[in-house]
């Protein structure tokens, strides 16, 4: 199919940072060009922070912009994407506008900016193959496509893989220095912001992926929330490590760090030993002296990274390390998005004098819901804490469809006194609006309330219990951070076995595996049986020296692993099966694994 493309020449647009655009200016741009920003709390934070203030530095190339850059490149990007857009009566409110940015200062000036426009910002994974993306710009109907130079080849990908519509194309040359002052800026009426977003698919693990409509409301309660309970600051910096797909990334590490004024450093693609040497680099006895990171968000899988390439790095950099993610520095290190294994909890913890990972709950539909507390007392090994503010929560058993009050236990003698499980459910400003153009599935994913007015309630899919933990609990942390802790089981779907009456979870079961030196890494699925519905059967990579030790060449089996969590697990949650991979459990760029693929591949079944 010929699409209708827009490609940039590559002069200078501003400082020779924005390539010239073949329109030109419409009306309507030229009144956005008059330095005004939308009525809304991203903007009016963005406005007031101190210009002189850093917002985003590029880590590798030392490349640094202020908070007076970023504002002059958002509005001079904004008026750039209205040309594109051919001088529309609307402008862009409420369309999608797909982009590829590489982790960079780039990437957050072309967010905002759409933001800014009143669009629907649907930000692609440049990591994707061009089928995928294809299925994402024909689900969306995403309007234009904003690409920089380095991505270019990636876009026109898509566009060859044939897309049932024709976006416009336009590609933005990279931004070297920060665009020149604007004076005043002002903020439009209270009425901008009713049709724009963000848009993020799913991981598509069950279906194929869902869009997931973000109005800009749910952003901004999603920041506010977070910047109540976790205390972002103008005096952090915080390290960026992670893929800009997903909400981890964008909501947690770019817009509340904004939000707050703080400065964010990006690091991209991921290495260990570069991490290292730049937690360390301010402690060092010589080299420059950057600031020292105080603010370091990640999932599992780069925690267990930087705890095995730890032992390589040369002495003094260890020692500059350990003072650097110590408490005293290292403000906070929150982990997310998967399991936090209780070994990676305790080495990173004994390894830094004591910083406890904090750990949260959170979805692409909801933000993050539910966090341990900034108190270590808060920080309760297994448990995601209580719900975040203006997030409120409830358990239903799946079976009965009742409501699990906080204090209820299930009957003593059949269920050991266990607190009851329940699907999380959510209520409140930062839930997402609805499944981009699938009605049925956004009306499955949410039940009605019956407090009128209240809203309805979203279905998570994920299992919990709520327990009160004797140590924590006592508004230390905040006022939203009192009383039982939740404790997530696992995925409804995945990772609730059911064997015979009872119910195991299978998060607990990779737990204790994982607490086991012979193993490196774990997941636990269930498996079809004749005689008890399902079974629990582990996949394992097995950690090559704890194994063999002391051995005699015998390798360590099923059996084993049985003995080993005799005292650990009641008998029915014990794995029945093994299955030793030769490399690392597949996982996703976020470190989830994909169990229902897993269980084909390992199993067959």
């Amino acid at each position: 199919m010929h699409q209708r493309t827009l490609l940039s020449i590559s002069q200078s647009f501003h400082q020779n940072h924005l390539p010239i655009h073949r329109f030109s200016i419409c009306k309507s741009s030229t009144r956005r060009s008059l330095a005004t920003l939308p009525n809304l709390p991203l903007f009016r934070a963005l406005k007031d922070h101190d210009p002189s203030t850093l917002a985003v530095v590029h880590s590798p190339s030392l490349r640094s912009f202020t908070y007076g850059d970023l504002v002059a490149d958002v509005l001079h990007a904004q008026d750039r994407l209205l040309q594109a857009s051919k001088g529309r009566r609307d402008g862009l409110h409420g369309e999608r506008v797909a982009f590829l940015a590489e982790n960079s200062y780039d990437y957050v000036v072309m967010l905002l900016s759409i933001l800014a426009s009143d669009a629907i910002a649907l930000p692609l994974s440049p990591a994707f193959p061009a089928h995928e993306l294809k299925y994402i710009m024909d689900n969306s109907r995403a309007q234009m496509l904003v690409s920089t130079e380095r991505y270019l080849d990636k876009a026109h990908g898509i566009l060859q893989e044939g897309l049932d519509h024709e976006p416009i194309l336009d590609v933005w040359g990279k931004i070297k220095t920060g665009a020149a002052g604007v004076g005043a800026v002002a903020l439009d009426g209270v009425d901008v912001g009713k049709k724009g977003g963000m848009m993020l698919y799913t991981s598509g693990t069950t279906n194929r992926p869902k869009g997931v409509l973000i109005p800009q409301s749910a952003l901004a309660a999603q920041a506010a929330s977070l910047l109540e309970a976790w205390k972002y600051t103008p005096d952090d910096r915080l390290l960026h490590l992670l893929p800009l797909h997903h909400i981890h990334g964008t909501i947690n590490a770019i817009i509340t760090p904004i939000l707050s004024g703080s400065s964010i450093e990006f690091m991209f693609p991921f290495n260990p030993a570069t991490v290292w040497k730049r937690l360390a680099e301010p402690f060092l006895a010589e080299g420059t002296k950057r600031s020292k990171i105080t603010f370091l968000t990640a999932v599992p899988t780069i925690y267990n990274r930087l705890l095995s390439t730890f032992s390589t790095l040369p002495s003094d950099v260890q020692d500059a390390a350990r003072i650097g993610i110590s408490p005293e520095h290292l403000r906070l290190n929150i982990s997310g998005s998967a399991a936090l294994p209780t070994p990676t909890k305790k080495a990173w913890q004994d390894l830094s004098n004591g910083n406890v990972l904090l750990e949260r709950y959170g979805m692409t539909e909801v933000g993050m819901a539910l966090s341990c507390g900034l108190d270590f007392a808060d920080r309760v090994d297994g448990s995601v804490g209580w719900h975040l503010p203006s997030v409120e929560v409830r358990l239903v058993d799946t079976d009965t469809n009742e409501v699990i009050q906080s204090d209820e236990q299930l009957d003593n003698s059949s269920n050991k006194g266990r607190p009851r499980e329940g699907e999380i459910q959510l209520r409140g400003p930062t839930i997402f609006r609805e499944y981009w153009a699938n009605e049925t599935a956004t009306q499955e994913a949410f039940v009605d309330s019956e407090e009128k007015g209240k809203g309805q309630w979203f279905k998570t899919g994920d299992v919990a219990i709520r327990r009160p933990v004797d140590t924590a609990g006592k508004g230390t942390s905040g006022e939203w951070a009192k009383g039982p802790m939740y404790f997530i089981q696992g995925r409804l779907s995945v990772d609730i076995i059911k064997i015979g009456g009872e119910k195991v979870s299978a998060l607990e079961v990779e737990r204790e595996l994982l607490s086991l030196p012979q193993i490196a890494e774990a997941a636990v699925v269930g498996i079809p049986s004749k005689q008890w519905g399902q079974k629990v059967a582990a996949i394992v990579v097995l950690n090559a020296e704890a194994a063999t030790a002391g051995r005699d060449g015998r390798p360590w089996g099923t059996m084993d692993m049985r003995r080993a969590l005799k005292d650990r697990l009641a008998s029915y949650k014990i794995p029945q099966v093994m299955k030793v991979l030769d490399g690392p459990v597949p996982r996703n760029a976020m470190g989830k694994v994909n169990k229902k693929s897993l269980v084909k591949e390992v199993f067959g079944v």
